[in-house]
Protein backbone atom coordinates (compact mmCIF):
# COMPACT_ATOMS: atom_id res chain seq x y z
CA UNK A 1 0.00 0.00 0.00
CA UNK A 2 1.38 3.35 -0.83
CA UNK A 3 2.00 6.07 1.50
CA UNK A 4 -0.77 8.35 0.41
CA UNK A 5 -3.60 5.55 0.34
CA UNK A 6 -2.10 4.53 3.95
CA UNK A 7 -2.54 7.70 5.14
CA UNK A 8 -5.90 8.06 4.06
CA UNK A 9 -6.71 4.93 5.76
CA UNK A 10 -5.45 5.57 9.33
CA UNK A 11 -6.56 9.22 9.03
CA UNK A 12 -10.35 8.11 8.26
CA UNK A 13 -10.24 5.10 9.74
CA UNK A 14 -10.32 5.50 13.93
CA UNK A 15 -11.24 1.63 14.74
CA UNK A 16 -9.00 -0.37 16.54
CA UNK A 17 -6.12 -2.98 14.90
CA UNK A 18 -7.09 -6.10 16.78
CA UNK A 19 -4.14 -8.22 15.56
CA UNK A 20 -2.79 -10.20 18.10
CA UNK A 21 1.24 -10.71 18.54
CA UNK A 22 2.25 -14.26 20.05
CA UNK A 23 5.97 -13.29 21.25
CA UNK A 24 4.65 -12.92 24.79
CA UNK A 25 1.41 -15.31 25.01
CA UNK A 26 3.94 -17.45 27.13
CA UNK A 27 3.55 -15.18 30.18
CA UNK A 28 0.40 -13.71 29.57
CA UNK A 29 -1.59 -15.65 31.84
CA UNK A 30 1.19 -14.06 34.68
CA UNK A 31 0.06 -10.42 34.42
CA UNK A 32 -2.69 -10.53 37.37
CA UNK A 33 0.35 -11.04 39.74
CA UNK A 34 3.13 -9.44 38.99
CA UNK A 35 4.81 -7.00 37.29
CA UNK A 36 8.36 -6.78 35.93
CA UNK A 37 10.75 -4.09 37.85
CA UNK A 38 14.88 -3.71 37.82
CA UNK A 39 16.93 -4.38 40.73
CA UNK A 40 18.34 -0.79 41.21
CA UNK A 41 21.76 -2.64 43.07
CA UNK A 42 22.93 -4.15 39.74
CA UNK A 43 20.46 -3.03 36.85
CA UNK A 44 19.23 -6.69 36.48
CA UNK A 45 15.65 -7.09 36.15
CA UNK A 46 13.73 -8.93 38.98
CA UNK A 47 9.99 -10.43 39.09
CA UNK A 48 7.43 -10.51 42.09
CA UNK A 49 8.48 -14.06 43.74
CA UNK A 50 5.11 -14.89 42.95
CA UNK A 51 5.54 -14.73 39.63
CA UNK A 52 7.50 -17.51 37.42
CA UNK A 53 10.08 -15.40 34.88
CA UNK A 54 10.53 -17.18 31.63
CA UNK A 55 13.65 -18.60 31.49
CA UNK A 56 14.42 -17.38 27.79
CA UNK A 57 14.65 -13.63 29.46
CA UNK A 58 16.45 -14.67 32.55
CA UNK A 59 19.50 -15.72 29.73
CA UNK A 60 22.38 -13.07 29.91
CA UNK A 61 22.69 -11.37 26.48
CA UNK A 62 25.56 -12.78 24.64
CA UNK A 63 25.81 -10.23 21.69
CA UNK A 64 24.92 -6.34 21.14
CA UNK A 65 21.67 -5.45 20.29
CA UNK A 66 22.06 -1.73 18.91
CA UNK A 67 18.78 -0.15 19.17
CA UNK A 68 18.07 3.47 16.76
CA UNK A 69 17.56 6.67 18.54
CA UNK A 70 14.68 8.07 17.62
CA UNK A 71 12.67 11.89 18.77
CA UNK A 72 10.38 13.62 17.47
CA UNK A 73 10.24 17.21 17.34
CA UNK A 74 9.04 20.61 16.28
CA UNK A 75 10.68 23.50 14.52
CA UNK A 76 9.81 25.60 17.44
CA UNK A 77 12.72 27.09 19.24
CA UNK A 78 11.31 25.63 22.59
CA UNK A 79 11.79 22.04 20.48
CA UNK A 80 15.02 22.79 18.86
CA UNK A 81 17.35 24.08 21.64
CA UNK A 82 16.28 20.86 23.62
CA UNK A 83 17.20 18.57 20.43
CA UNK A 84 20.93 19.97 20.50
CA UNK A 85 21.13 19.24 23.88
CA UNK A 86 20.03 15.85 23.81
CA UNK A 87 21.65 14.88 20.52
CA UNK A 88 24.99 16.71 22.00
CA UNK A 89 25.05 13.83 24.84
CA UNK A 90 23.92 11.01 22.67
CA UNK A 91 27.31 11.51 20.52
CA UNK A 92 29.01 11.76 24.08
CA UNK A 93 27.72 8.25 25.31
CA UNK A 94 27.08 6.34 22.32
CA UNK A 95 30.52 4.86 21.93
CA UNK A 96 31.26 4.39 25.65
CA UNK A 97 31.42 0.64 26.98
CA UNK A 98 28.29 -0.21 27.64
CA UNK A 99 26.43 1.80 25.50
CA UNK A 100 24.04 -0.07 22.80
CA UNK A 101 23.22 3.16 21.02
CA UNK A 102 22.89 2.81 17.18
CA UNK A 103 21.83 5.46 14.97
CA UNK A 104 19.89 8.75 15.53
CA UNK A 105 17.31 9.94 13.96
CA UNK A 106 15.35 13.59 14.99
CA UNK A 107 11.82 12.78 13.32
CA UNK A 108 10.54 16.33 12.77
CA UNK A 109 6.27 17.12 11.79
CA UNK A 110 6.52 20.61 10.98
CA UNK A 111 6.15 19.59 7.62
CA UNK A 112 9.08 21.05 6.10
CA UNK A 113 13.15 21.40 6.80
CA UNK A 114 14.83 23.75 9.17
CA UNK A 115 18.18 25.15 10.51
CA UNK A 116 19.65 21.96 11.87
CA UNK A 117 18.92 19.39 9.18
CA UNK A 118 23.20 19.70 8.71
CA UNK A 119 23.59 19.40 12.78
CA UNK A 120 21.16 16.25 13.22
CA UNK A 121 20.01 13.65 11.55
CA UNK A 122 16.52 14.38 10.45
CA UNK A 123 13.40 12.79 8.71
CA UNK A 124 11.01 14.83 7.68
CA UNK A 125 6.95 14.39 7.96
CA UNK A 126 3.66 15.74 7.51
CA UNK A 127 1.80 17.29 10.87
CA UNK A 128 -1.82 16.11 11.33
CA UNK A 129 -4.27 18.26 8.86
CA UNK A 130 -4.94 21.67 10.48
CA UNK A 131 -7.37 21.35 13.54
CA UNK A 132 -7.39 17.74 13.95
CA UNK A 133 -4.47 17.96 17.18
CA UNK A 134 -7.14 20.31 18.63
CA UNK A 135 -3.58 22.48 19.98
CA UNK A 136 -2.62 19.78 21.52
CA UNK A 137 0.68 18.93 19.15
CA UNK A 138 1.54 15.89 21.05
CA UNK A 139 -1.29 13.94 19.33
CA UNK A 140 1.14 14.65 16.32
CA UNK A 141 3.79 12.34 17.58
CA UNK A 142 2.03 8.56 16.58
CA UNK A 143 1.31 10.10 13.32
CA UNK A 144 5.12 10.88 12.64
CA UNK A 145 6.25 7.54 14.13
CA UNK A 146 3.73 6.19 11.68
CA UNK A 147 4.98 8.21 8.62
CA UNK A 148 8.59 7.56 9.80
CA UNK A 149 8.88 3.97 9.99
CA UNK A 150 7.08 3.49 6.50
CA UNK A 151 10.00 5.66 4.94
CA UNK A 152 12.99 5.34 6.59
CA UNK A 153 15.63 2.97 5.77
CA UNK A 154 16.91 1.63 9.94
CA UNK A 155 19.33 -0.92 9.92
CA UNK A 156 18.82 -1.37 13.81
CA UNK A 157 16.27 -4.24 15.16
CA UNK A 158 15.45 -2.24 18.04
CA UNK A 159 14.42 1.81 18.46
CA UNK A 160 14.33 3.86 21.30
CA UNK A 161 11.64 6.21 21.92
CA UNK A 162 13.14 8.96 23.28
CA UNK A 163 12.20 12.68 23.85
CA UNK A 164 13.88 16.40 23.67
CA UNK A 165 14.22 16.80 27.32
CA UNK A 166 16.09 13.95 27.77
CA UNK A 167 19.53 14.22 28.57
CA UNK A 168 21.98 10.66 28.82
CA UNK A 169 23.08 10.44 31.97
CA UNK A 170 25.33 7.14 31.45
CA UNK A 171 25.69 4.85 28.54
CA UNK A 172 22.20 3.19 27.44
CA UNK A 173 22.47 -0.62 26.64
CA UNK A 174 19.24 -2.24 25.52
CA UNK A 175 16.86 -3.13 28.31
CA UNK A 176 14.66 -4.92 26.27
CA UNK A 177 14.72 -9.11 26.85
CA UNK A 178 13.45 -12.07 25.47
CA UNK A 179 11.17 -9.91 22.40
CA UNK A 180 9.68 -8.41 25.44
CA UNK A 181 10.46 -4.43 25.32
CA UNK A 182 11.20 -2.06 27.75
CA UNK A 183 10.08 1.20 29.62
CA UNK A 184 9.57 3.65 32.13
CA UNK A 185 6.60 3.36 34.54
CA UNK A 186 5.26 6.92 34.90
CA UNK A 187 3.50 7.13 38.82
CA UNK A 188 0.82 9.10 37.27
CA UNK A 189 -0.30 6.64 34.66
CA UNK A 190 -3.05 5.06 36.43
CA UNK A 191 -5.30 2.99 34.20
CA UNK A 192 -6.92 0.84 37.06
CA UNK A 193 -8.33 4.05 38.50
CA UNK A 194 -9.70 4.99 35.35
CA UNK A 195 -11.23 1.25 34.15
CA UNK A 196 -14.45 2.82 32.77
CA UNK A 197 -12.61 4.91 30.43
CA UNK A 198 -9.95 2.85 29.47
CA UNK A 199 -12.84 0.10 28.98
CA UNK A 200 -13.69 2.45 25.79
CA UNK A 201 -10.41 1.46 24.02
CA UNK A 202 -9.76 -2.10 25.42
CA UNK A 203 -12.87 -4.34 25.84
CA UNK A 204 -13.36 -6.53 28.26
CA UNK A 205 -12.43 -9.66 25.89
CA UNK A 206 -9.09 -8.19 25.88
CA UNK A 207 -8.42 -8.94 29.53
CA UNK A 208 -8.28 -6.95 32.90
CA UNK A 209 -7.27 -3.56 32.79
CA UNK A 210 -4.06 -4.67 34.24
CA UNK A 211 -2.67 -5.43 31.10
CA UNK A 212 -2.41 -1.74 30.29
CA UNK A 213 1.38 -0.86 31.31
CA UNK A 214 1.43 2.65 33.55
CA UNK A 215 3.24 4.33 30.61
CA UNK A 216 3.53 6.48 28.07
CA UNK A 217 5.19 5.60 24.31
CA UNK A 218 9.25 6.96 25.80
CA UNK A 219 11.51 5.67 26.94
CA UNK A 220 10.78 2.90 25.26
CA UNK A 221 13.30 0.59 23.67
CA UNK A 222 11.22 -1.83 21.44
CA UNK A 223 11.50 -4.09 18.33
CA UNK A 224 10.63 -2.26 14.86
CA UNK A 225 8.48 -4.68 13.69
CA UNK A 226 6.23 -4.41 17.48
CA UNK A 227 6.39 -1.08 16.50
CA UNK A 228 5.20 -0.93 13.15
CA UNK A 229 2.08 -3.24 14.55
CA UNK A 230 1.23 -0.82 17.44
CA UNK A 231 2.43 2.57 16.05
CA UNK A 232 -1.00 3.19 13.70
CA UNK A 233 -3.47 1.85 16.92
CA UNK A 234 -1.31 4.09 18.77
CA UNK A 235 -2.34 6.87 16.61
CA UNK A 236 -6.09 6.27 16.33
CA UNK A 237 -6.56 5.42 20.00
CA UNK A 238 -5.31 8.73 20.42
CA UNK A 239 -7.64 10.86 18.22
CA UNK A 240 -10.40 9.01 19.39
CA UNK A 241 -9.48 10.09 23.00
CA UNK A 242 -8.98 13.16 22.25
CA UNK A 243 -12.63 13.34 20.54
CA UNK A 244 -14.45 11.98 23.84
CA UNK A 245 -14.96 15.12 26.00
CA UNK A 246 -14.80 12.28 28.86
CA UNK A 247 -11.14 11.01 28.36
CA UNK A 248 -9.72 14.46 27.20
CA UNK A 249 -10.70 15.77 30.68
CA UNK A 250 -9.58 12.85 32.78
CA UNK A 251 -5.99 12.55 30.68
CA UNK A 252 -5.40 16.04 29.94
CA UNK A 253 -1.15 16.27 29.06
CA UNK A 254 -1.09 12.64 29.71
CA UNK A 255 -3.61 11.54 27.14
CA UNK A 256 -0.94 10.37 24.33
CA UNK A 257 0.78 8.15 27.03
CA UNK A 258 -2.80 6.29 27.54
CA UNK A 259 -2.98 5.69 24.52
CA UNK A 260 0.20 4.06 23.62
CA UNK A 261 -0.40 2.23 27.31
CA UNK A 262 -3.83 1.09 25.59
CA UNK A 263 -2.16 0.26 21.93
CA UNK A 264 -0.02 -1.69 23.46
CA UNK A 265 -2.30 -4.04 25.45
CA UNK A 266 -4.58 -4.25 22.55
CA UNK A 267 -1.52 -5.89 20.51
CA UNK A 268 -1.03 -8.30 24.24
CA UNK A 269 2.37 -6.33 23.90
CA UNK A 270 3.55 -6.31 27.39
CA UNK A 271 6.69 -3.82 28.96
CA UNK A 272 9.47 -4.80 31.24
CA UNK A 273 9.08 -2.11 33.59
CA UNK A 274 12.49 -0.51 34.41
CA UNK A 275 12.17 2.25 37.23
CA UNK A 276 16.41 3.25 36.64
CA UNK A 277 15.20 3.87 32.70
CA UNK A 278 15.31 7.47 33.99
CA UNK A 279 15.18 9.83 36.96
CA UNK A 280 13.28 13.26 36.76
CA UNK A 281 14.55 15.87 39.07
CA UNK A 282 13.80 17.95 41.33
CA UNK A 283 12.01 14.83 42.82
CA UNK A 284 14.88 12.10 42.07
CA UNK A 285 17.30 13.17 44.17
CA UNK A 286 20.48 11.46 43.05
CA UNK A 287 21.28 10.15 39.36
CA UNK A 288 23.12 7.09 40.31
CA UNK A 289 23.84 4.33 37.77
CA UNK A 290 20.27 5.25 35.94
CA UNK A 291 20.53 6.07 31.95
CA UNK A 292 18.79 9.58 31.22
CA UNK A 293 17.59 12.65 32.84
CA UNK A 294 14.13 13.76 32.08
CA UNK A 295 13.84 17.48 32.78
CA UNK A 296 9.90 17.83 32.45
CA UNK A 297 9.30 19.96 36.07
CA UNK A 298 10.43 23.04 36.85
CA UNK A 299 13.58 22.53 39.75
CA UNK A 300 12.75 25.55 42.77
CA UNK A 301 14.69 26.68 45.37
CA UNK A 302 15.49 28.74 48.11
CA UNK A 303 19.17 30.08 48.86
CA UNK A 304 19.46 27.58 51.59
CA UNK A 305 18.77 24.83 48.90
CA UNK A 306 15.13 24.10 50.19
CA UNK A 307 12.08 23.21 47.21
CA UNK A 308 9.76 25.56 46.34
CA UNK A 309 7.62 23.77 44.24
CA UNK A 310 4.47 25.51 42.78
CA UNK A 311 6.41 28.82 43.56
CA UNK A 312 9.36 30.56 42.06
CA UNK A 313 12.56 29.83 43.62
CA UNK A 314 15.34 32.25 43.94
CA UNK A 315 17.24 29.94 42.30
CA UNK A 316 15.32 27.72 39.61
CA UNK A 317 15.89 26.08 35.79
CA UNK A 318 12.77 24.92 34.02
CA UNK A 319 12.48 24.54 30.90
CA UNK A 320 9.52 26.59 30.06
CA UNK A 321 11.66 30.16 30.90
CA UNK A 322 13.25 29.54 27.38
CA UNK A 323 10.22 28.99 25.10
CA UNK A 324 11.02 31.75 22.65
CA UNK A 325 14.60 30.84 22.12
CA UNK A 326 17.76 29.09 23.73
CA UNK A 327 18.44 29.17 27.13
CA UNK A 328 21.92 31.51 28.12
CA UNK A 329 25.00 29.36 28.22
CA UNK A 330 26.91 29.06 31.76
CA UNK A 331 23.81 29.12 34.04
CA UNK A 332 24.22 29.44 37.67
CA UNK A 333 24.75 26.41 39.65
CA UNK A 334 22.49 25.72 42.32
CA UNK A 335 22.80 26.54 45.87
CA UNK A 336 24.28 24.19 48.82
CA UNK A 337 22.26 21.65 49.46
CA UNK A 338 20.05 21.12 46.12
CA UNK A 339 20.09 17.28 45.46
CA UNK A 340 23.23 15.46 42.98
CA UNK A 341 20.71 15.38 40.30
CA UNK A 342 19.89 19.03 39.60
CA UNK A 343 23.53 19.69 40.16
CA UNK A 344 24.22 17.14 37.30
CA UNK A 345 21.30 18.13 34.96
CA UNK A 346 22.37 22.31 35.08
CA UNK A 347 25.99 21.07 35.14
CA UNK A 348 25.28 18.61 31.87
CA UNK A 349 22.68 21.28 30.34
CA UNK A 350 26.24 23.94 30.66
CA UNK A 351 28.85 21.76 28.82
CA UNK A 352 26.27 21.20 26.04
CA UNK A 353 25.50 25.10 25.47
CA UNK A 354 29.43 25.70 26.02
CA UNK A 355 29.98 23.46 23.20
CA UNK A 356 27.16 23.86 20.68
CA UNK A 357 28.83 25.82 17.83
CA UNK A 358 25.92 28.82 17.00
CA UNK A 359 23.84 27.89 20.39
CA UNK A 360 22.16 31.10 20.24
CA UNK A 361 20.86 30.34 16.49
CA UNK A 362 17.41 30.24 16.85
Amino acid sequence: MGRASLSVLILLTIGFFFATYNLVAMIMHYRSVGKWADDDSDGQMFLDPVTEMPEDVKKAKNTKMPFHVALTATDAPYSKWQCRIMYYWYKKKKDLPGSEMGGFTRILHSGKPDNLMDEIPTTVVDPLPAGLDQGYVVLNRPWAFVQWLEKASIEEEYILMAEPDHVFINPLPNLARGGLPAAFPFFYIKPADHESIIRKYYPEEKGPVTNVDPIGNSPVIIKKELLERIAPTWMNISLKMKKDQETDKAFGWVLEMYAYAVASALHDVQHILRKDFMVQPPWDLATGKNFIIHYTYGCDYNLKGELTYGKIGQWRFDKRSYLGGPMPRNLALPPPGVPESVVTLVKMVNEATANIPNWDTE
